[in-house]
């Protein structure tokens, strides 16, 4: 496998921890305004959590296992700040202004981590 091959490999991962914490938000911000109620099936943010969380950190592993100088190295290490709000979300409670702060907070370096994984690994 070529490395121009082998560097576009983590690109979908990071898309894809991408799109579950934005339905993870969106999901969120649409409870916190009361468009969506999810009284009856409140796992579900849960769960998106829980896919968000480890597809983080699939993407970073596989980012990082790409090896030096490449998009996917750079691409964990712009995502890898991320785990740090991801992480303490379950310790700060759910209720208060707190919660969404924190999750927002994990939001720059997950997009970074899109974005970067997207580039070309050999810019000079």
């Amino acid at each position: 496998m070529s490395r121009r091959h082998r560097d576009r490999d983590a690109s979908p991962l990071f898309l894809v921890a991408t799109t579950a914490y934005a339905a993870n938000c969106a999901l969120g911000a649409s409870v916190a305004a009361r468009l969506i109620d999810t009284s009856r099936f409140r796992w579900l943010h849960h769960a998106l959590y829980i896919v968000t969380c480890a597809t983080v950190a699939a993407a970073t592993v596989v980012g990082w296992s790409q090896g030096p100088r490449t998009s996917g190295r750079r691409a964990a290490l712009a995502l890898l700040p991320a785990a740090g709000p991801l992480a303490a979300i379950p310790y700060l409670g759910s209720h208060g202004r707190r919660h969404p702060l924190v999750a927002l907070a994990a939001a720059p370096f997950i997009v970074a981590g899109l974005v970067v994984s997207l580039r070309p690994a050999d810019r000079k």
